[in-house]
């Protein structure tokens, strides 16, 4: 199912996710003990992480018992000014004190971007004692879109759009740092949750394009590639990035489900 919300502003979206976030977050501390969450890099992400940290939400969850993973980094150490883990770290990790032990980055800076995201995948398989050819299935995955439709570093017409066994791939951005890594299509639709995070008006041609669009090719819109198989897919837009939509309605995301 595809729930769709649409928000005056990036406050008030971030608000709700960080709200969405904590209250997840509760339900799989109080069911197993443990919440697994995929972070996005990007602006939305970085006003998540400020509401999550600030004083309305920082005491609404038991942090020593979310585990932090990326969904896709840029090939630069993580005290780069474009590393999503450097972002994560300062407006996140540092400012709730989250131990290192708690947090998985991918290794953005290694010289062998596959080697990396081999290692990546690895890793996974260990935290979540899930051997190959099993799925590892995270509480939530946090992802973002571009303005080509690319989400995570899935861009459009790429190698790693067509994977469908492993985990992590490297991957390349046709703009910006060119070598990536990335979670793949297949390990993000495990996910119980998947919450897109999207705003601003230079998303909203595509935004339309995704979401309401009829036999659009995923190849051109990464983001399409999105379905999780047995979980939750949500939309947070603010009015901006929605301002293009026509048939989509919002729909109330109940925290008593």
């Amino acid at each position: 199912m595809r729930e769709i919300r649409i928000f005056n502003d990036v406050q008030d979206l971030a608000r709700e996710a960080a709200d969405l976030f904590v209250w997840l977050g509760g339900q799989a501390i109080s069911g197993k003990g443990l919440f697994r969450v995929a972070l996005a890099g990007g602006s939305t992400p970085r006003a998540i992480h400020a509401m999550l940290a600030g004083p309305v939400f920082a005491g609404q969850l038991d942090w020593r018992r979310v585990e932090f993973y990326f969904g896709d980094e840029r090939c630069v150490p993580p005290e780069h000014a474009e590393s999503n883990y450097g972002m994560a770290a300062t407006t996140l990790f540092q400012p709730l004190q989250i131990s290192s032990e708690k947090i998985s980055r991918m290794a953005g800076e290694a010289g062998d971007p596959a080697q990396a995201a081999r290692d990546y995948e690895t890793l996974l398989r260990a935290q979540f004692g899930c051997p190959a050819p099993g799925w590892p299935r995270f509480d939530l995955v946090l992802l973002g879109m571009g303005d080509d439709g690319h989400t995570a570093s899935l861009f459009p017409g790429t190698a790693a759009l067509q994977e469908r066994q492993r985990l992590v791939v490297a991957n390349q951005s046709p703009r910006g740092i060119p070598n990536r890594l990335t979670f793949t299509a297949p390990l993000i639709n495990q996910a119980l949750v998947v919450l897109f995070l999207v705003s601003g008006a230079a998303k909203a041609r595509v935004a339309q394009t995704v979401l309401e669009g009829r036999d659009v090719d995923s190849t051109r819109f990464p983001a399409r590639l999105v379905r999780p198989e047995q979980g939750r897919l949500l939309w947070f837009l603010d009015g901006a990035a929605a301002a293009e939509l026509t048939t989509a309605k919002q729909q109330v995301v109940s925290h008593e489900e």
